[in-house]
């Protein structure tokens, strides 16, 4: 196989002037940050935008293609009203910006490369926030929105393990680094956009997510100016068809291995992505919001809710990192498949809480301090599932293959948001407190799968 590539890892490895990790962590972190901004400023009105207004009569007969989605969707699960159409359309949505991150990495591993392959998607999704202004335009916006989002986000996260030495045990901890960065943006996304939003109207919200991709690609740019900061292109390869080597025994082993954990993986983003859409109409519909600090009375915004989340993820991941280097030291952390399953069954539990919320309020509204139990249990289910598998990807990956395996793992959210959308879609239809319970069912299932893999897998992951 002719190979040319330059691993830039050794050299980056040995500088600490970002927390103890490479200066380019620092650039990756602040790109993804802005890139979440406007990913979850625009997904905490989608929902509400949908319902409130563009799915309403008089609205969405301006949508172009609108009625030809509509009538393939209902020809597959019946009539669809408002709300359940909402669902649909969010879980497509979702499901795609999951799906294409597999298009993405293929593409830089074996054509543009890295760099190339991230400013064409962040240019993307810049122009796709800003159509979502234009209602006509609604789903030509979703669509360059998916199509940005698979050309970035699989080669952003690969080259936060590419600047890293093999070996260095500084990955998990960076790629920890890397998730706040992106729930910083993510819990910034509701308080700006979502009030812009909700207050001044959908498209000002819908702008406020378009300026934060901008920034996200300004930001890019300029680290790729410096060339210092960044790796070179680990993964931009030129390989002829006769002389392609076939993966050998120990990588096919690796890949199987880490196939194996996305397919429960998928059901964890099925239960987890209830955030945005059903959990988004219980806040709006079922929750007492407002809120008496004595010197301050108000209501909290349901759009806020969201922000619950990214919030607790950086409040509480110092505390989690932590907890996993003492248990280090003391030969006790668990291994990274009890990790993840520990996050399902984790996840399992808040939507316990919620079915107890439902419960509770008999069809009253419910203290939002149910919500807040729920965010505090589903966000440290997270944080020991989603960083981690990131982490994983970047290890045990075959180094010719990360993007692409990036993007598969990312794409375990394609089929995760599709049954999203699919659960959802059942929210009219059925008992708050009965629907809460098969989620958390869904979660459970998921978790007990991942922990059946934990023995079979260990060796194979070298964990």
């Amino acid at each position: 196989m002719a190979v040319t590539s330059t691993d830039h890892s050794g050299t980056e490895a040995a500088g600490t002037d970002f927390l103890g990790h490479p200066r380019g962590l620092a650039f990756l972190f602040t790109t993804e940050m802005w890139e979440r901004f406007s990913y979850y400023g625009m997904r905490a009105l989608l929902v509400l935008y949908m319902v409130r207004y563009l799915l309403q009569p008089g609205h969405a007969e301006t949508v172009i293609g609108l009625g030809a989605l509509r009538g393939m969707l209902e020809s597959i699960f019946g009539p669809l009203g408002v709300q359940p159409l909402s669902s649909h359309i969010y879980g497509f949505y979702t499901g795609f910006v999951y799906f294409t991150p597999l298009i993405g990495g293929i593409i830089a591993d074996r054509w543009l490369g890295q760099h190339s392959t991230i400013l064409i998607g962040a240019s993307l999704m810049a122009i796709g926030h800003f159509m979502m202004a234009f209602e006509p335009r609604f789903l030509f916006a979703l669509t360059m929105l998916i199509l940005g989002n698979g050309a970035f986000k699989p080669n952003i996260s690969a080259q936060v393990g590419s600047l890293y030495a093999p070996g260095d045990h500084r990955r998990d901890r960076a790629y920890s680094i890397f998730y706040v960065g992106i729930n910083i943006g993510a819990f910034l996304a509701p308080l700006v956009a979502g009030t812009l939003g909700e207050e001044l109207g959908w498209h000002y919200g819908f702008g406020a997510a378009g300026v934060g991709m901008t920034i996200a690609l300004v930001i890019y740019i300029y680290a790729l100016w410096s060339r210092a900061l960044l790796p070179d292109e680990l993964h931009k390869v030129k390989i002829t068809v006769q002389e392609k080597k076939p993966l050998d025994r120990s990588e096919w082993r690796a890949i199987l291995a880490l196939i194996a954990l996305f397919l429960p993986v998928t059901l964890f983003w099925a239960t987890y992505e209830q955030q945005g859409n059903t959990l988004t109409l219980w806040a709006d519909d079922h929750t007492d919001r407002s809120i008496n600090l004595l010197f301050w009375h108000g209501e909290i915004p349901t759009t806020w809710f969201q922000a619950f989340n990214p919030f607790m993820i950086f409040a509480f991941t110092p505390l989690v990192i932590a907890l996993w280097t003492w248990q280090e030291r003391r030969g006790s952390e668990p291994s990274t498949v009890l990790k993840m399953a520990f996050g399902c069954f984790l996840c399992a539990l808040s939507y316990v809480i919620m079915a107890g919320a439902a419960w509770q309020a008999a069809g009253d509204d419910a203290s939002w301090l149910w919500l807040f139990a729920y965010f505090v249990v589903i966000t440290i289910g997270e944080l020991y599932l989603s960083p981690i598998g990131l982490s994983l990807v970047s290890k045990v990956a075959p180094a010719r293959m990360v993007s692409m395996m990036m993007g598969v793992w990312l794409g375990t959210s394609f089929i995760g948001n599709f049954l999203a959308g699919y659960l959802g879609s059942f929210w009219s239809s059925m008992d708050k407190t009965n629907f809460f319970l098969m989620i958390a069912a869904v979660a459970a299932f998921a978790g007990a799968v991942i922990f059946a893999f934990n023995r079979p897998l260990r060796a194979i992951l070298k964990d």
